[in-house]
């Protein structure tokens, strides 16, 4: 006899059909059933199934394997640009014949200053020379975090970056550049390709726990109190009673 009315694999799947899941906002359930494999950074793919034996000449197949990466914690607070730490093996005195070590590899950080136009914010950031290149590539720093999909960003901080600049693109609030309006109204014209509706950029990059809290927070409504409620339903029955009485109409002599 089984122990669960469904197997466990699905449960997840059961929770966004039921309960506060269910009631998510349709945009927010369609982006966590996006599947996008991220971008390529400690390998190159071949991009054909089969290749040719340089030796032989017979065409052999291959294979893109990524490579397994580990994303510790402060990943999160940074931008990494998809680099991550690898775990391996090497040889002891560089001699094939001796014994493997264990080695990881990881990427080397700096602490860089990152202006946002959008923000209108200096941000003191970890970055890796990749994710400098990839700014340089998306002619600025705005650009690049607002293009790069949640999978390369792989950060809380760039996805909480991406939201605040979308919350403040879609309401073209006067608290940027107060004092001047001519070089706001250029900002928003420079990025209005990314304008979405503030219902849904308040909701990007979310994570499920922090979207249902959201939620729970929208749904929460206050207790109303007893005397309130009484007294309604007293004003109500009074009303229908007076409503329900005949109508006397005197008549003149």
């Amino acid at each position: 006899m089984p122990l669960h009315k469904y197997p466990p694999k699905i449960w997840a799947a059961l929770r966004l059909k039921q309960g506060i899941q269910a009631r998510l906002p349709a945009h927010y359930l369609r982006s966590l059933h996006e599947k996008q494999e991220p971008v390529p950074v400690h390998f190159k793919p071949h991009g054909v199934k089969y290749k040719r034996n340089p030796h032989t000449g017979q065409p052999e197949r291959v294979q893109d394997i990524p490579i397994p990466l580990y994303f510790p914690p402060e990943s999160q607070h940074g931008l990494w640009g998809g680099e991550g730490y690898i775990n391996g093996f090497r040889y002891a005195n560089n001699d094939k014949l001796s014994t493997r070590l264990r080695k990881t590899w990881k990427p080397q950080i700096f602490v860089r200053k990152l202006y946002s136009e959008i923000l209108d914010t200096t941000f003191n950031i970890p970055v890796t020379m990749r994710t400098l290149d990839l700014v340089d590539a998306s002619y600025g720093f705005d650009f690049y975090i607002l293009k790069t999909p949640k999978v390369d960003l792989n950060s809380n901080l760039g996805m909480n970056l991406k939201r605040a600049m979308l919350q403040r693109l879609a309401r073209k609030d006067t608290e940027l550049y107060p004092d001047d309006p001519i070089k706001r109204e250029r900002i928003y014209e420079k990025y209005k390709a990314f304008v979405i509706p503030e219902e849904e950029a308040e909701w990007v990059g979310l994570s499920l726990e922090e979207a249902v809290e959201k939620q729970r927070l929208l749904e929460k409504k206050d207790p109303v109190p007893l005397l309130k409620v009484y007294t309604e339903e007293l004003v109500k029955q009074l009303l229908e009673k007076r409503l329900s009485e005949p109508v006397i109409v005197e008549k003149k002599s």
